[in-house]
């Protein structure tokens, strides 16, 4: 997000002379103060943009443009759903956290995605969501999603696409898993970033790999470089430059195209909503 869009989100510094004379507690106040939604805002989450102009409007009033810094959880597991994150320049971890603490990733959800939708009242999260990149994305109140989402049209389609595609995600990270190689498995780890992110560039650690993957680090630092060694990637402490993304593509084969052959067939089916 350019800083000519987050002045534009969140309004002049001074603010409006009458929102210092409010009551700080009042509900005018917090309206008044929560920054202002703009069309082309929202239109970061494709999501959001592939909504007829008419219904993306309508949530204006329930949109809130929020910051999400790196490590924030969203939810927790059996935590009950309140708030519908889109993120924008954000991305999501969804893990699943044994009784152990062991932790492992199942879907990762950025720009193309939505957080923590539920369909019914006091649905309840089935797995964790926590910030892996920080940024700044759209948050909803989980009512006013499915309020909308009853009113049929636009947005329960675009949704239920949405799912599809993510159901792909989660169903090709467990049969990698199983039967990929820490290669083929790191190779997807990072595209699936380099489809959220705006460079090629990836502040990350082999530790936090490690974790996400639910593989021991060595495994993890070995697997870097033979890929550095191949020239597909330069790796620094905390930071990953991708130097050859098809190579990584022609490495991680089954392991990452089927899921982005969903999320794809998603964006061609949604221009047509």
């Amino acid at each position: 997000m350019n800083s000519t869009q987050l002045d534009s989100d969140f309004g002049h510094a001074g603010g409006h002379p009458s929102v210092a004379r409010m009551d700080p507690d009042s509900p005018e106040f917090k309206v008044a103060s929560r920054p202002v939604v703009s069309y082309s805002g929202a239109q970061q989450n494709e999501l959001l943009a592939a909504l007829p102009r008419d219904v993306l409007e309508s949530l204006f009033e329930h949109l809130e443009l929020v910051a999400l810094p790196f490590g924030k959880e969203l939810f927790e597991y059996g935590s009950k759903l309140e708030n519908v994150y889109f993120p924008t320049t954000s991305i999501v971890s969804l893990l699943y956290v044994m009784e152990d603490g062991a932790t492992t990733e199942i879907a990762v959800v950025g720009h193309e995605g939505v957080v923590g939708v539920s369909m019914f009242p006091g649905e309840r999260a089935m797995c964790s969501a926590v910030v892996q990149s920080a940024g700044y994305g759209y948050r909803l109140k989980a009512q006013a999603l499915r309020d909308c989402f009853n009113q049929g049209g636009a947005l329960p389609q675009l949704l239920m696409r949405y799912n599809h595609a993510l159901f792909a995600q989660m169903a090709q990270n467990a049969v990698g898993g199983r039967h990929s190689s820490i290669e083929q498995k790191l190779c997807r780890w990072l595209l699936d970033r380099l489809d959220r992110s705006a460079s090629n560039e990836l502040k990350v650690t082999q530790e936090m790999i490690s974790i996400m993957l639910g593989v021991r680090r060595e495994s993890i630092t070995a697997a870097a470089g033979k890929l550095q060694d191949d020239g597909m990637i330069t790796y620094r402490r905390g930071n990953i430059t991708v130097l050859d993304r098809a190579g990584l593509e022609r490495y991680a084969g089954e392991c990452y195209k089927v899921a982005k052959t969903e999320y794809d067939r998603l964006l061609v089916d949604v221009a047509g909503c």
